[in-house]
């Protein structure tokens, strides 16, 4: 499958609260509280979709980064059950990483819920490290966030090779 990515927008506003209520039925952000996010000039926030049906998006990412604070915050990863397991979260995770050195930050830090270890297993596998719980942080069920950081390695450049 091939996943494409674009800069979310207020008016994917619906879509995204769509997926937001479907993959966090009992803890879903307010719809007031992601149109915030998407008109903040802090954060950078994306929609995917099958190249195929640009107009279905099966995922979504938000990262909480202010240009020369040298920490980001991933606020949302959401990814809907038919496109799990195929790489998709590792690329808009991937992307929001890029997103947050280009605007200076030097750690990102996120929260996971306890409870959901294929996505502590991406961020695991990412080079993100345990640092705290958050006792009764998902709330109304009263699940323990794992807090996570990563610090953001440099870019790798190799020098060009030509003739």
């Amino acid at each position: 499958m091939a996943w494409q990515l674009r800069r979310a927008t207020a008016g994917d506003l619906d879509a995204i609260m769509s997926i937001e209520h479907a993959v966090f039925p009992r803890d879903s952000w307010s719809a007031e509280s992601m149109r915030a996010e998407l008109s903040s000039g802090h954060g950078h926030y994306l929609v995917a979709f099958d190249q195929r049906a640009p107009d279905d998006f099966v995922g979504y990412a938000g990262l909480l980064a202010p240009r020369g604070s040298h920490q980001a915050d991933i606020q949302s990863v959401a990814v809907v059950e038919s496109a799990r397991r195929r790489g998709l979260a590792r690329t808009l995770v991937l992307s929001l990483l890029a997103e947050a050195r280009d605007r200076g930050a030097r750690e990102v830090f996120l929260e996971v819920r306890i409870d959901n270890p294929a996505a502590q297993n991406l961020y695991d596998s990412l080079g993100f490290e345990r640092i705290a719980v958050r006792k009764g942080y998902y709330q109304p069920d009263n699940v323990d966030g794992i807090v996570m950081r990563l610090v953001v390695p440099e870019p790798k450049l190799s020098p060009a090779v030509g003739r």
